[in-house]
């Protein structure tokens, strides 16, 4: 639905923003810094992971213009390459990049608006976080309009409550606290350069979800202009706010309080203002989660619809209409089977290696002869080269001395070039 009544600039805008801020930027710093020992060199590795989103973004708004349709990596590497290798980044899509990171945003959720310390003896584990992948596809999947209103507010509400923190911060904090305090490291130069190479691709991770415009362009009001604009601004909205939240983390607060805490963002906060200020950041979490939950749940479908439209999936999860309702209904039943009934730190310790080889597989079509538009030397080939060559980097970092998690992502791709060869022979497929 491109014509007039389609999402607008600003919806799109807040579907990156929602999608991108999640659990990452409250939990990774304390990790970060106690890997680097200095929190300026935590905020240089924040801003080195915006320059990276923000060559992303302009990346995937450069190939929505060569192919303005839904459907993302998958959708991009079909038609560029070849619909096996398309159809294996859908297969990531729906097994890691979606139906993981919904069950795990659910879970998260969960486990800061409801601590086990306050757990209701009668309420069942996991009961909040199944719910809020239900609201989410009762919503995205039913009543399509209501949901986009939801996500709006929801995303406001949250970048004002983000804003609010931020100046209750700077109120309450001494000018001489915002030096940062640097801890002790026995680690060589090469060791510090490692361990910020390696800290970048845990934060890029956090940066993930600026192309999440791109899933639903469709539905989008003038593909070729609002959707390339509103993945360039919603990742410029966010780097800002995730370089002045960081700022508060760590140079703020006494070093060795917030290094190696998982609950950074709730350790700065009671650090600041006591306990009151960590209940305030506790239910502030709690909401960038919900909107993560709910944002994923309104892309995510999409995906599934373009490859069932492409004969890549069954018939019945395409379909015209303002809503994919069965691609929601089945990534909602796959997401809670995950809450329910599997452990997700294996699948989080690939997540990263195998989205990152998707994303800059995808960016590496607009070099193929197929989509390009430019010559190679161009000023437009500048930030999808450092894109492709910054993400493939850092997986090759991650996986440097940990081999599993480059079997976990082949067995990934594998089984996903498998499924495309049944389905193709064995499921009445379009041919293609």
């Amino acid at each position: 639905m491109s014509g007039r009544h389609g999402l607008g600039l600003w919806t799109l805008t807040f579907l990156v923003v929602a999608n991108m801020v999640g659990a990452g930027v409250f939990t990774t710093s304390g990790f970060t810094l106690q890997s680097l020992g200095s929190p300026r060199l935590v905020l240089a590795a924040w801003a080195v992971g915006g320059a990276i989103a923000i060559a992303g973004a302009v990346s995937y708004g450069q190939l929505i213009r060569i192919m303005p349709e839904s459907g993302g990596e998958y959708l991009f590497l079909s038609r560029a390459a070849h619909p096996l290798v398309g159809f294996i980044a859908g297969w990531v899509s729906l097994i890691a990049g979606f139906t993981g990171a919904i069950a795990f945003s659910a879970t998260a959720l969960e486990s800061y608006a409801m601590p086990e310390s306050v757990r209701p003896a009668w309420l069942p584990v996991n009961t909040i976080a199944v719910a809020a992948v239900v609201a989410g596809a009762f919503f995205h999947g039913f009543k399509p309009r209501a949901g986009v209103i939801f996500q709006n507010t929801s995303v406001m509400l949250k970048l004002a409550v983000l804003g609010a923190f931020l100046v209750l911060a700077v109120a309450m904090i001494p000018i001489d606290r915002w030096e940062g305090s640097p801890i002790a490291t026995s680690t060589s130069e090469f060791s510090v350069i490692y361990a910020f190479a390696g800290s970048l691709v845990w934060i890029s991770l956090s940066y993930s979800g600026f192309n999440a415009a791109v899933y639903i362009a469709e539905e989008a009001t003038e593909i070729k202009k609002t959707v390339p604009k509103s993945l360039v601004l919603g990742t410029v909205i966010v780097v800002v706010l995730y370089l002045l939240l960081n700022a508060v983390f760590v140079l703020a607060p006494p070093s060795d309080t917030v290094a190696g805490r998982k609950d950074v963002a709730a350790a700065a906060a009671e650090w600041i203002g006591g306990p009151w200020l960590a209940t305030f950041v506790r239910v502030i979490i709690s909401l960038a989660l919900l909107t993560s939950v709910s944002s994923m749940m309104m892309a995510a479908p999409h995906v599934y619809r373009k490859m069932a439209d492409d004969g890549m999936l069954p018939a019945a999860l395409g379909g015209a209409g303002e809503s994919p309702r069965a691609a929601v209904v089945v990534q909602a039943g796959l997401a809670i089977l995950f809450i329910l009934v599997s452990s997700l730190q294996g699948l989080l310790s690939y997540l990263g290696l195998t989205l990152s080889v998707c994303g800059a597989c995808s960016v590496a079509c607009l070099f193929m002869p197929s989509v390009r538009r430019t010559p190679y030397i161009h000023a437009r080939s500048l930030l999808p080269l450092l894109y492709v060559a910054c993400t493939l980097g850092a997986a090759a970092i991650m996986t440097y001395g940990k081999p599993e998690q480059v079997l976990a992502s082949a067995l990934t791709f594998l089984i996903g070039a498998m499924a495309y060869t049944v389905a193709k022979r064995f499921g009445g497929l379009k041919n293609n």
